[in-house]
Protein backbone atom coordinates (compact mmCIF):
# COMPACT_ATOMS: atom_id res chain seq x y z
CA UNK A 1 0.00 0.00 0.00
CA UNK A 2 3.00 2.15 0.59
CA UNK A 3 4.02 2.16 -2.77
CA UNK A 4 0.73 2.28 -4.28
CA UNK A 5 0.07 6.05 -2.24
CA UNK A 6 3.71 7.13 -3.13
CA UNK A 7 3.18 6.50 -6.82
CA UNK A 8 -0.29 7.90 -6.53
CA UNK A 9 1.08 10.99 -4.86
CA UNK A 10 3.83 11.11 -7.35
CA UNK A 11 1.42 11.11 -10.76
CA UNK A 12 -0.74 13.75 -8.87
CA UNK A 13 2.51 16.27 -8.22
CA UNK A 14 3.11 15.95 -12.15
CA UNK A 15 -0.36 16.52 -12.92
CA UNK A 16 -0.22 19.84 -10.21
CA UNK A 17 3.43 20.64 -11.37
CA UNK A 18 2.36 21.05 -14.77
CA UNK A 19 -1.06 22.74 -14.79
CA UNK A 20 0.73 24.93 -11.97
CA UNK A 21 3.80 25.89 -14.58
CA UNK A 22 1.13 27.05 -17.53
CA UNK A 23 -1.24 28.69 -15.31
CA UNK A 24 1.66 30.65 -13.42
CA UNK A 25 3.57 31.30 -16.24
CA UNK A 26 1.88 31.06 -19.55
CA UNK A 27 0.06 34.08 -20.70
CA UNK A 28 -3.48 34.29 -19.51
CA UNK A 29 -4.81 34.79 -23.26
CA UNK A 30 -2.69 31.55 -24.24
CA UNK A 31 -4.30 29.54 -21.57
CA UNK A 32 -7.89 30.74 -23.16
CA UNK A 33 -6.53 29.61 -26.82
CA UNK A 34 -5.93 26.31 -25.66
CA UNK A 35 -8.75 23.20 -25.43
CA UNK A 36 -10.51 23.52 -21.71
CA UNK A 37 -8.70 26.85 -21.42
CA UNK A 38 -11.62 29.28 -21.90
CA UNK A 39 -11.93 29.45 -18.19
CA UNK A 40 -9.60 31.97 -18.05
CA UNK A 41 -10.93 34.41 -20.49
CA UNK A 42 -13.64 34.69 -17.72
CA UNK A 43 -11.00 34.93 -14.79
CA UNK A 44 -8.42 38.11 -13.62
CA UNK A 45 -5.17 37.87 -14.29
CA UNK A 46 -4.16 37.12 -10.68
CA UNK A 47 -6.49 34.49 -10.36
CA UNK A 48 -5.29 32.53 -12.56
CA UNK A 49 -1.64 33.04 -11.07
CA UNK A 50 -2.84 32.46 -8.25
CA UNK A 51 -4.01 28.83 -8.96
CA UNK A 52 -1.38 28.30 -11.03
CA UNK A 53 1.20 29.24 -7.42
CA UNK A 54 -1.43 26.83 -5.37
CA UNK A 55 -0.63 23.92 -7.27
CA UNK A 56 2.91 24.38 -7.77
CA UNK A 57 2.73 24.35 -3.55
CA UNK A 58 0.40 21.20 -4.04
CA UNK A 59 3.14 19.52 -6.01
CA UNK A 60 5.63 19.98 -3.37
CA UNK A 61 3.29 19.38 -0.08
CA UNK A 62 2.35 16.25 -2.03
CA UNK A 63 6.29 14.80 -2.21
CA UNK A 64 8.83 17.40 -0.55
CA UNK A 65 7.43 16.73 3.26
CA UNK A 66 7.73 12.90 3.28
CA UNK A 67 10.71 12.96 1.63
CA UNK A 68 12.53 15.65 3.58
CA UNK A 69 10.60 13.68 6.51
CA UNK A 70 9.70 17.18 7.92
CA UNK A 71 6.08 18.02 8.57
CA UNK A 72 5.43 14.75 6.75
CA UNK A 73 1.59 15.55 7.75
CA UNK A 74 1.14 17.96 5.68
CA UNK A 75 1.04 15.06 2.02
CA UNK A 76 -2.38 14.58 3.14
CA UNK A 77 -3.46 17.74 4.05
CA UNK A 78 -2.42 19.01 0.63
CA UNK A 79 -4.21 16.14 -0.89
CA UNK A 80 -7.24 17.36 1.21
CA UNK A 81 -6.82 21.02 -0.29
CA UNK A 82 -6.47 19.76 -3.81
CA UNK A 83 -9.82 17.83 -3.37
CA UNK A 84 -10.73 21.29 -2.69
CA UNK A 85 -9.43 22.79 -5.52
CA UNK A 86 -10.87 19.48 -8.13
CA UNK A 87 -14.43 20.59 -6.65
CA UNK A 88 -13.91 23.82 -7.79
CA UNK A 89 -12.40 22.88 -11.29
CA UNK A 90 -15.70 20.73 -11.44
CA UNK A 91 -18.06 23.21 -10.95
CA UNK A 92 -16.28 25.69 -13.20
CA UNK A 93 -15.92 23.41 -16.39
CA UNK A 94 -19.71 21.67 -15.49
CA UNK A 95 -21.38 25.17 -15.71
CA UNK A 96 -19.41 25.58 -19.30
CA UNK A 97 -20.65 22.28 -20.42
CA UNK A 98 -17.19 20.85 -20.45
CA UNK A 99 -18.13 17.45 -19.15
CA UNK A 100 -15.18 15.92 -20.42
CA UNK A 101 -12.72 17.70 -17.94
CA UNK A 102 -15.55 17.29 -14.84
CA UNK A 103 -14.47 13.63 -15.26
CA UNK A 104 -10.77 14.75 -15.81
CA UNK A 105 -10.86 16.28 -12.46
CA UNK A 106 -13.19 13.92 -10.84
CA UNK A 107 -10.15 11.40 -11.60
CA UNK A 108 -7.43 13.67 -9.89
CA UNK A 109 -10.40 14.32 -6.84
CA UNK A 110 -10.13 10.34 -6.13
CA UNK A 111 -6.60 9.81 -6.21
CA UNK A 112 -6.17 13.00 -3.90
CA UNK A 113 -8.86 11.33 -1.37
CA UNK A 114 -7.60 7.61 -1.79
CA UNK A 115 -4.04 9.46 -0.76
CA UNK A 116 -5.54 11.20 2.24
CA UNK A 117 -7.16 8.13 3.34
CA UNK A 118 -3.86 6.37 3.15
CA UNK A 119 -1.72 8.77 5.10
CA UNK A 120 -4.16 9.83 7.55
CA UNK A 121 -5.34 5.86 7.79
CA UNK A 122 -4.20 3.44 6.32
CA UNK A 123 -0.30 4.12 6.23
CA UNK A 124 0.32 7.05 7.70
CA UNK A 125 4.16 8.46 8.09
CA UNK A 126 5.56 7.66 11.51
CA UNK A 127 7.72 9.92 13.65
Amino acid sequence: MNLALWIAAGLLAVVALSGGISKAFVPKEKLAAVHGGGWTADASVGFVKTLGVLELLAAAGLILPATLGIAPVLVPVTAVCWILLMAGAMITHGRRGESAFVVLNLVYLAVAAFIAWGRFVLEPFTG
